[in-house]
């Protein structure tokens, strides 16, 4: 038997190469007991954060915590663990937003489940880079396995499609405009913008979003040399979805002015209002105009795992390719995103050779590459082995049931809040976002009131509350995706955004 095959047990205590001279901290056989050693200690810490914090914040202010990390000395190296993480502790662990709490319901943080965090010990340790199969060996198909998987769950064809992981929805979605950009480059004027750059038409193409869509379109366009000007923001109907007959007339509209649309991005889970275009409307029109179509499912790609509201995502499979954000929806640790493409052969587009990684004369059926599938990263994590732990060890189904019990939860909380006097809701959601508004008859000031109230909420760090803007007036936000929260915990948060709210005006 070789050291490949000895039990793990076994291959702890057999001989191996020693190394010498003040190398104690690498990570080496050798040094084993001192790399358990810290993560022990350090696993203590974690454990004193999971006890201690009993609200999500702890209140400091910028000012306060600017001025405990500026007083550190990086010049001075510490004497032991133990006062590395005290320092740690002062400066991070205790001011740490607490995702995992019932009382944070502020932005798309999930809390992540344990397998996960399991894998992440193998991530950082090994540290196996995602670029060429003889730096992952293992870690490349598995990640591709999973990237199938994902397409199955689309209702692509695994065989025919393919993807990456990525670093989170922004990186997918630039993905996502850039195949965009360049497939139609190629298919309409046999022009390929990787070698040539952009043509001279790339100055009228244009982009619809709705105006509910995520920012990282806009930027991904100036980052593509197409300006902010290429993103046409379709307004949405009284669900904040996009409206489908402006869609239509705005592209009109485009073309009339010399414009050339490109391709439609279509939202399944917007941030504020967690709602879910029309897909298939879109997938019509994305057809109808012979134009890609992207779908930015970072937020409502849990719903692929849901047989009870899987139906909201019907369409999402005649998408040309998608953004998922595992680390919002699937319970994963930061980072886990993916971006996935229908027709594989498409990703030849980001394909580009170097010699040291992925020659020319190289057989990819044979030595496979995935850095032919990224955009913008070369050495890249396996962090595609978080999702592999929490499948294989969680299943499918439990994911999906953690997912419907957060929805669940926001129904049951959007009735809560339309039956209490005190409250406005804005919207209802398709995912698990709630806008709304305290009210008091006697204040004119709305907008005031609940600024008011987010504030002392967020000093006090009892309760973290987001909020957004909607025609010009402010509103609070809770984003559900703790499937520990109970309505219970929710009417406590409701009350306590209620007194705050009556101490507006008499505390200023």
């Amino acid at each position: 038997m070789n050291n490949n095959q000895m039990p793990v047990g076994d291959l702890m205590n057999a001989s191996l190469p020693h190394i010498s001279g003040n190398f104690g901290n690498i990570f080496h056989s050798d040094n084993y007991d001192h790399y358990r050693s810290a993560v022990e200690e350090t696993l203590d810490l974690v454990g004193t954060f999971l006890h201690r914090n009993q609200k999500p914040f702890s209140g400091i202010e910028a000012k306060e915590m600017k001025g405990m990390v500026q007083q550190i000395d990086l010049n001075q190296k510490l004497s032991s663990y133990q006062e590395l993480l005290d320092e740690v502790d002062t400066i991070y662990v205790k001011h740490a937003t607490a995702f995992h709490l019932p009382q944070y319901v502020a932005h798309l943080n999930c809390p992540i489940v344990i397998p996960a965090l399991a894998g992440e010990i193998l991530v950082s340790a090994i540290n196996s880079s995602q670029d060429t199969y003889d730096q992952s060996a293992g870690g490349t198909f598995m990640e591709r396995k999973l990237i199938d998987w994902t397409a199955e769950q689309l209702g692509y064809s695994p065989d025919k499609s393919d993807g990456v992981f990525t670093a989170g929805g922004s990186q997918s979605n630039l993905m996502g405009l850039v195949m965009m950009r360049d497939c139609f480059s190629q298919k309409r004027y046999n022009h390929t913008i990787k070698l040539d750059g952009l043509p001279q038409e790339a100055g009228r193409f244009r982009i619809f979003v709705s105006d509910k869509s995520h920012f990282s379109n806009l930027k991904n366009a100036s980052i593509m040399g197409l300006g902010e000007k290429s993103i046409v923001k379709v307004p949405t109907d009284e669900r904040f979805c996009m409206d489908i007959a402006l869609l239509k007339k705005y592209i009109k509209r485009e073309e009339q002015m010399g414009n050339i649309p490109i391709g439609i991005v279509a939202t399944a889970g917007t941030t504020d209002f967690g709602n879910v275009d029309p897909l298939e409307d879109i997938a019509n029109i994305a057809e109808q105009y012979n134009i890609w179509m992207h779908v930015d499912a970072a937020y409502g790609c849990a719903l692929l795992l849901s047989e009870k509201y899987r139906h909201l995502l019907n369409g999402i499979e005649r998408a040309d390719s998608v953004t998922i954000d595992y680390h919002k929806s699937f319970f994963q640790p930061i980072s886990s995103s993916a971006f996935i493409v229908k027709n594989k052969r498409e990703l030849r587009i980001l394909k580009h050779h170097a010699d040291y990684l992925n020659p020319a004369e190289m057989d990819e059926e044979e030595i496979p590459a995935q850095i032919n599938k990224s955009i913008i990263q070369s050495t890249r994590r396996f962090d595609a082995l978080k999702l592999w732990f929490t499948l294989r060890m969680m299943g499918k189904e439990q994911l999906a049931e953690y997912t419907d019990t957060v929805i669940d939860l926001t129904k049951d909380v959007a009735s809560m809040i339309r039956e209490n006097a005190d409250f406005e809701l804005l919207s209802d959601t398709d995912l698990s976002v709630l806008v709304f508004r305290y009210i008091r008859p006697d204040v004119e000031d709305l907008n005031a009131l609940n600024q008011y109230i987010k504030m002392k909420l967020f000093y006090s760090g009892e309760v973290l509350v987001a909020s957004t803007k909607a025609d010009g007036n402010f509103y609070l936000k809770f984003t559900f995706l703790n499937p520990i929260t109970t309505t219970e915990d929710v009417h406590q948060i409701l009350n306590k955004i209620k007194a705050h709210g009556e101490d507006f005006g008499t505390a200023n």
